[in-house]
């Protein structure tokens, strides 16, 4: 994710006219373009995703797992559009056509060199206060999984290889590597 365009104030319905295939998240009314995900990125993805997947079907469980792309409109304004890398999204009132109106429970972003101070701070700042439960930032280049529970406020840190315990769900836990 590069830096943000221009200091003029956009909207969601800037978002929805970029070019096709051009992708982009808006904070506070500023466009972050972003750039095209690695490989190393896609497989954690893919990894994670089927993990959360094969425990959520294996427990009948009602929660859904949405990958990049997926429109998230945290706040329920026009200011704000994000494109989480996972959402897992557990009250289906919050899923339309459109994507997720309001904050789903967790959220797993997935650093990419482009990303980093958005992932650790902008976005755990927006995450936060618009009230998701769990915020993990799994980052390659250092191999460490970083759990944010805001319903516990509390930060762990986990080495890649280690298992990292899901905050929405007792007695599982995901070994990212």
């Amino acid at each position: 994710m590069g830096k943000p365009a221009q200091n003029e104030d956009y909207r969601i319905a800037d978002i929805f006219s970029l070019p096709d295939g051009e992708r982009a998240e808006l904070l506070d009314g500023k466009i972050y373009y972003m750039a095209p995900p690695n490989t190393k990125h896609q497989r954690l993805l893919n990894y994670i995703s089927t993990e959360i997947n094969l425990y959520i079907r294996g427990k009948n469980g009602d929660c859904e797992v949405f990958p990049a792309p997926f429109a998230v409109f945290l706040n329920g304004d026009d200011r704000n559009y994000m494109e989480p890398d996972l959402s897992v999204i557990c009250d289906r009132n919050k899923i339309t056509e459109k994507g997720c109106l309001g904050a789903p429970d967790w959220i797993i972003e997935i650093v990419s060199p482009g990303s980093r101070q958005m992932d650790y701070y902008k976005k755990l700042i927006k995450y936060r206060t618009a009230g998701v439960r769990v915020y993990w930032v799994v980052d390659p280049d250092k191999e460490c999984v970083t759990v944010y529970d805001f319903e516990k406020d509390t930060m762990d840190e986990y080495s890649f290889g280690l298992e990292v315990p899901v905050g929405i769900y007792n007695g599982f836990s995901i070994k990212v590597q």
